[in-house]
C-alpha cells in the first residue's frame, strides 16, 4: 500500500509538472530567433540599431536564469544607442541542449560563437555576469579575435571552497535526477523562486516585478532545471582547468564587483582574475551584492561604453588589442 501511494503520488507531480511546463511556456513565450547550433538550438534576442559603425555587445546570463537578467535594466538601456544582442546560454531560457551533461564553458563559448557567425556577427564587447564569468573568460582565451572587450560582472573565474548543494548533485544522478526534475521541482520551486530571488539581490531590495519580468520561472521546467546543475556541477573543474590560462587574455578587461556579493566572493573570484589579466580594471561596489547590473547599471553602461571606440578602432586597423590608454589598467576604484 505505501509503494502503491508513492507511486500515486509521483504520477501526479508528474502530471502537475507537465501542466506547469505548458503554463510557464504560455505565460514566458520566446522573445526572439531561435539559431542551430552544434548540439543545440540558441535563443537569440537582438536590440537595438542595426548598420552602426561601432561593434555590438553580448550580453551573456549567469545560473539559474535566462536572458531576462541582463535585459532589464540593462540591456535595454545600452540598445537606445547600441546593437545589444541577449542569449540564453545553452540549456537555460528558450536554448536546447541536447547533451545536457555537455555542460563546460568551453562547449558554450563554441556555441555562442556559432550563433554569433550565424548572425554575421565574427567581433563584439562581451558582458558576463555570474557564472558566465568562467564562459567569458573562456572566449577570450580561446578566441580572442572575436573578443574586443570583455566586461565581467560579479564573475566566476576560480576554484571555490564547498559545493554547490546536494539538490544540484542529486539532478546529474542518473534516474534520482530525471526523477526529482519531473516531479517535485517544479511545484517546490515556485514556492521558492521569490524569496531565492531576493536572496541574491541581497543587500539590496529586489524589484518588486524582478520574477515575472525576468521570466526567472523558465528555469524550473525539468530539462532547464538539469541542465543548471550540471553547469553547476562541473563548474568548479572547469575553471581549476583553466585558470593557470587567464594572463594570456589579450581582450582589455573590466570586473565589476560587489564587496557584499555572499552569491560570489569578490576576493576569490574578482580581485585574482584581475590580477592575473593584464589588460584589466577592477571596480570593486561599497555594500553591492550580487546583482550589479541592476544596481549600478549607469555605472555599467559607462565601462561598457568606454570599450567600444577603441574595440572599433582595433578592429579597424587590425592591430593587437589594448587597453584603452595602452597600458596595464589593474587597480581598484571603490
Amino acid at each position: 500500500m505505501i509503494a502503491i501511494g508513492v507511486f500515486a503520488t509521483l504520477a501526479v507531480l508528474a502530471l502537475a509538472t507537465q501542466a506547469g511546463v505548458a503554463w510557464l511556456q504560455a505565460r514566458f513565450p520566446a522573445r526572439g530567433e531561435l539559431i542551430t547550433v552544434t548540439g543545440g538550438a540558441l535563443h537569440v534576442v537582438d536590440l537595438g540599431p542595426r548598420g552602426l559603425a561601432e561593434l555590438p555587445i553580448v550580453l551573456i546570463h549567469g545560473a539559474s536564469s535566462n536572458l531576462g537578467a541582463m535585459r532589464a535594466p540593462l540591456g535595454d538601456q545600452l540598445a537606445q544607442q547600441h546593437r545589444v544582442l541577449l542569449i540564453d546560454r545553452p540549456g537555460h531560457g528558450w536554448s536546447r541542449r541536447d547533451d545536457l551533461a555537455d555542460s563546460s564553458p568551453a562547449m558554450q563559448a563554441r556555441a555562442i560563437a556559432e550563433a554569433l557567425d550565424r548572425l554575421g556577427v565574427p567581433r563584439a564587447v562581451f558582458v558576463v555576469h555570474s557564472m558566465a564569468g568562467a564562459l567569458g573568460a573562456r572566449m577570450a582565451l580561446d578566441q580572442p579575435d572575436r573578443v574586443a572587450g570583455l566586461v565581467m560582472l560579479a564573475p566566476v573565474t576560480h576554484p571555490w571552497r564547498g559545493g554547490v548543494g546536494t539538490y544540484n548533485q542529486l539532478m546529474t544522478t542518473p534516474l534520482v535526477g530525471p526523477l526529482l526534475a519531473s516531479t517535485i521541482t517544479l511545484p517546490l520551486g515556485l514556492l521558492l523562486t521569490e524569496p531565492g530571488a531576493r536572496a541574491v539581490f541581497s543587500p539590496q531590495t529586489m524589484p518588486s516585478d524582478y520574477v515575472d519580468a525576468s521570466a526567472t520561472p523558465l528555469l524550473l521546467r525539468p530539462r532547464a532545471f538539469r541542465a543548471n546543475s550540471w553547469d553547476l556541477t562541473t563548474l568548479k573543474d572547469a575553471v581549476q582547468e583553466q585558470v593557470w590560462r587567464y594572463p594570456q587574455i589579450a581582450a582589455p578587461t573590466v570586473v565589476i564587483h560587489g564587496d557584499a556579493d555572499k552569491i560570489v566572493s569578490v576576493d576569490f573570484h574578482s580581485r585574482a582574475f584581475a590580477a592575473a589579466v593584464p589588460h584589466s580594471k577592477l571596480i570593486v561596489l561599497p555594500g553591492v551584492g550580487h546583482m550589479v547590473q541592476n544596481v549600478a547599471t549607469d555605472l555599467v553602461q559607462r565601462e561598457i561604453e568606454g570599450l567600444i571606440e577603441p574595440a572599433r578602432h582595433a578592429t579597424a586597423s587590425r592591430g593587437p588589442l589594448v587597453s584603452i590608454d595602452h597600458q596595464p589598467r589593474q587597480g581598484v576604484a571603490q
